[in-house]
């Protein structure tokens, strides 16, 4: 199992602790710290059930989707990705709280899609279940903008390059919604360029205590940072720059055409990128094939770096961490540790891409196999995985 535990994206409280369990401010509790009024009945009686209000329903999905700004920053990305833009500009505030913005240069939106952009389970990636066996987008369930629209203040404005004119829409609760009272829901025609700006404002804000979770702007930019330096090391031909709002100065920009180790060397420094080793692996026996850079024998830290993607998707593996590690103990010092940019790619029949609600974990059947096959591979046992030049 793959999963993206090892990136801190936030320690904030559940969706459901969230929004069942909210008194208003000002009431009364008793010594156990619970509001008087909320307390259950004395009664032999069980309780009925009942079914949950949809609003609640649906702030619970989007709670368990949206973790963090991180979260939502990387539905974005992948979103644009999968639109074919070559440049992608991100813009937060407040640690993205405040503000989130995104901005690419990919396909757009139709005009005649915007009524439903944001409805629950609409997507342009998939039409049946069994298309989940050959899943080749990020995107497949149709959740990411309809869980934002329901937890944050939310507009779109788009551009397809055979329109005259760009749109922009703004959203609450999955509908079109107008930008201020007594305003026209329906989108509104406005001067822009081909691409799509999406901009997600006060996330949370209907959700006190998971927004009062986040006590730290700064950590939680910095996993913002983390992310899209990911995806530029990953996603070959896009470029990204990203800042804080307000700011002149930007905190990561990679053109589109660096090579990935200029992008390594622009992200993680020089002491990474020229101990560089490439290498690729494949097997039809498994259904895989894996490429990347890891460094060689000379470099060594405190902390292993593992940029792991599987079918294009960022995610996590202790597993998979602790096979490198397990492989590099034989070579570095002691609680020594490597830099590792791994690219996994799988049939997608052998990959169940839809275990968790954030995408943070992927199963993948051989996986003991595969993790074998990648770690007792010639690149490790190369001269230049020695070198010392």
């Amino acid at each position: 199992m793959a999963t993206d535990a090892d990136v801190d994206m936030g320690g904030a409280p559940t969706a459901s602790d969230d929004i069942l369990n909210v008194p208003p401010s000002g009431t009364k509790r008793n010594a156990d710290g619970q509001p008087i009024e909320n307390l259950p009945a004395k009664s032999d009686a069980p309780r009925r059930i009942r079914a949950l209000d949809p609003n609640v329903v649906n702030k619970i999905a989007a709670g368990e989707i949206i973790v963090a700004p991180v979260h939502a920053l990387k539905e974005l990305i992948e979103n644009a990705v999968d639109a074919g833009a070559t440049s992608l500009d991100v813009l937060a505030k407040e640690g993205g709280l405040k503000l989130l913005q995104i901005t690419d240069n990919g396909c757009g939106i139709q005009k005649e899609d915007l009524a439903i952009l944001c409805e629950r389970h609409t997507t342009s990636k998939i039409t049946s279940f069994e298309d989940l066996a050959a899943i080749a987008t990020y995107g497949f369930r149709g959740e990411a903008l309809a869980s934002i629209s329901h937890i944050a203040h939310l507009s779109v404005t788009t551009k397809t390059k055979d329109s005259d004119l760009a749109w922009r829409a703004h959203y609450l609760d999955g509908k079109l919604a107008p930008a201020k009272p007594g305003q026209s829901a329906e989108p509104k025609g406005v001067a822009g360029r081909p691409g799509t700006q999406i901009t997600v404002e006060d996330l949370f804000y209907n959700i006190p205590t998971r927004r009062r979770a986040f006590r730290s702007p700064a950590d939680e930019f910095n996993k913002i940072i983390d992310m899209v330096g990911r995806y530029a090391v990953h996603c070959k031909g896009v470029g990204f720059a990203c800042k804080k709002a307000g700011e002149a100065s930007t905190n990561l920009s990679i053109q589109a055409q660096a090579t990935v180790i200029d992008r390594i060397r622009q992200i993680h420094g020089s002491a990474v990128a020229n101990e560089l080793l490439e290498f690729s692996v494949a097997e039809d026996r498994w259904g895989f094939k894996a490429e990347g850079f890891t460094t060689n024998a000379n470099y060594s830290v405190k902390k292993t770096t593992l940029l792991l993607f599987i079918n294009h998707r960022c995610v996590e593996s202790t597993h998979i961490k602790k096979a490198i590690e397990q492989t590099y103990a034989t070579f570095l010092p002691k609680n020594g540790h490597p830099f590792i940019y791994l690219s996994l790619e799988i049939e997608p029949a052998r990959v169940d891409v839809n275990v968790h609600p954030t995408k943070r974990e992927v199963h993948f059947l051989n996986e003991d196999e595969i993790i074998q096959s990648i770690y007792t591979s010639s690149w490790c046992k190369s001269d230049r995985f020695y070198s010392t030049n």
